[in-house]
């Protein structure tokens, strides 16, 4: 059967959780959201192609496929399953079987599993539908992370706009040890905040987090990206953890945050319901003391608290942290634009022009902007908070290098040799384009028209494009070719392009 599409990202995730956690093949495949024979298919070609890990850092995605796949690509699958639910309901009625609704299926998917494969899917779909068997935590394995269903109200003490603070929990698995933050809501940058501060109050990391579908960490299962969300694998990676979301309509699997969960809002959140708060800051100066008492309240059954079962349990299982705390950072896609630019917050920034209509990655710091094509990065900035530009030399056509001698007041300034109209056009051909290099050429062609018709013509070609309204070379040429700077103007002429005042116009001035 052919394996599921996926990425070179995908792969190197699957190999890490092989080598660095000793995941399963099952827990692998519920991590990246591939299934399972993919994940054993994986394995084996990256052990037929005698790979090393961690992998060479020479070995970029190109390389790595080549290694993997030395016939060529991936290939797509065309396997598909049924809605299982629905296969369960028909075989209630009378003379219908499993073999029966596979040939149905095949008719229609003519590529799909085989009767035996299409068979195991099933009773494992039946293994979802009854109890399993009580869920075994091995100590500093496994921290479950949710957000609570309650929340608090603080008020914006400049506006008095009353407003809710979200509630994120942790949980770790074999000691039950809690951590709980007050957030301004349940994006991104607050959920991964909330993890990295979750790590610093443990002192350390387990192997595994387990969150529950959250559209924060976890992005859409889909055929053709089914990654985690990529800022939150990049945390992953930092932490050398993995992060195995709970697996949909599967209540099991997050049992544990669910009852910690459960308990914060009875003696934490309970407690502060009357409570007024004017920032987040305040109540997470009220939950402190609070969380430390319920981590320190005694077991019922058990002997212990929370916090003595993560000393004793728990605490020397964890992995140490990483030297420094991870820097959170957006990921997004962007097509490589005709002027080899990639856009982010209306600033451009370049890329090998090599890359043109590629479709890459950018990620953003606070403080760089850094792309990456099949994972191998291909360009770094500072970050820029004002739109503008952004540019390499190395990064442009040998053509265009030639032009970066030259500036739009160098060009501004021979033209004013010629004459006034001269200098007006050239300032306008640049103000016309995004990128003031892109105007050099034209610039250029225009201006060594003065040597090969004369200046005085020139100027007077220059006046009449202005008060036609044209801009263009070709134009200037064509003009001075046919003798037409003398000739009066058409009857039907359009007004001619008076500067304005707006921030966007640049005009002669700016490039002084």
């Amino acid at each position: 059967m052919p394996m599921e599409r996926t990425s070179m990202r995908n792969i190197r995730e699957v190999l890490r959780l092989h080598h660095d956690h000793h995941l399963s093949q099952s827990q692998i495949a519920q991590s990246c959201a591939i299934s399972r024979e993919s994940v054993r298919k994986y394995l084996h070609r990256a052990k037929a192609a005698q790979l090393s890990w961690p992998l060479p850092a020479e070995l970029d995605d190109e390389k790595l496929e080549t290694r993997l796949f030395p016939s060529g690509s991936i290939k797509t699958s065309d396997t598909s399953y049924p809605d299982w639910s629905r296969v369960h309901q028909q075989l209630k009625k009378k003379g219908v079987t499993l073999l029966l609704l596979w040939e149905e299926h095949r008719a229609v998917h003519p590529h799909s599993a085989s009767y035996s494969r299409f068979c195991e899917h099933y009773r494992n779909f039946l293994a979802t539908l009854e109890p399993v068997m009580r869920q075994h935590h091995v100590a500093g394995e496994k921290l479950f992370v949710d957000f609570s269903g309650l929340t608090l109200d603080w008020i914006e003490p400049s506006t008095g706009e009353i407003l809710i603070a979200q509630i994120f929990v942790a949980v770790l698995g074999a000691s039950n040890y809690t951590y709980v933050e007050a957030l301004p809501d349940q994006s991104l940058p607050s959920w991964i905040g909330a993890h990295v501060r979750a790590f610093e109050f443990f002192g350390g990391v387990p192997s595994i987090v387990v969150p529950d579908n959250l559209k924060a960490g976890v992005t859409k299962a889909h055929y053709y990206d089914p990654d985690i969300n990529l800022t939150y694998q990049e945390m992953a990676c930092h932490y050398g953890i993995a992060v195995v979301p709970t697996r949909v309509r599967a209540p099991k699997d997050k049992a544990k945050v669910e009852v910690g969960v459960q308990g914060i809002e009875r003696r934490i959140l309970a407690v502060l319901r009357e409570h007024t708060f004017m920032s987040i800051a305040d109540i997470n100066t009220a939950i402190a003391p609070l969380l430390s008492a319920y981590n320190e309240r005694p077991f019922q059954k058990l002997e212990g608290s929370r916090r003595s079962q993560f000393l004793s349990i728990d605490k020397p299982a964890l992995k140490a942290l990483p030297l420094h705390a991870y820097e959170y950072a957006t990921w997004c896609k962007a097509t490589v634009a005709p002027d080899y630019h990639v856009a982010f917050e209306k600033h451009y920034y370049s890329v090998p022009y090599t890359y043109l209509k590629k479709m890459v990655e950018v990620r953003i710091s606070t403080n760089s902007v850094e792309v990456f094509y099949k994972n191998k990065r291909i360009a770094a900035h500072p970050r820029s908070m004002t739109g503008g530009h952004t540019t390499v030399k190395e990064h442009m056509p040998k053509r265009h290098q030639a032009y970066v001698e030259w500036t739009p007041q160098r060009l501004i300034n021979w033209a004013s040799q010629i004459g006034i109209n001269t200098a007006e056009f050239i300032t306008r051909v640049i103000d016309s384009r995004p990128l003031p290099q892109q105007a050099f050429r034209a610039c250029l062609g225009t201006l060594r028209l003065g040597d090969k018709y004369s200046k005085e013509r020139l100027e007077k070609a220059c006046a009449r494009a202005l008060q036609l309204n044209t801009l263009r070379y070709q134009h200037i040429e064509s003009t001075l070719r046919n003798g037409l700077e003398e000739q009066p103007l058409p009857t039907h002429v359009e007004q001619p392009f008076l500067p304005c005042a707006h921030e966007n116009v640049r005009g002669a001035e700016y490039y002084h």
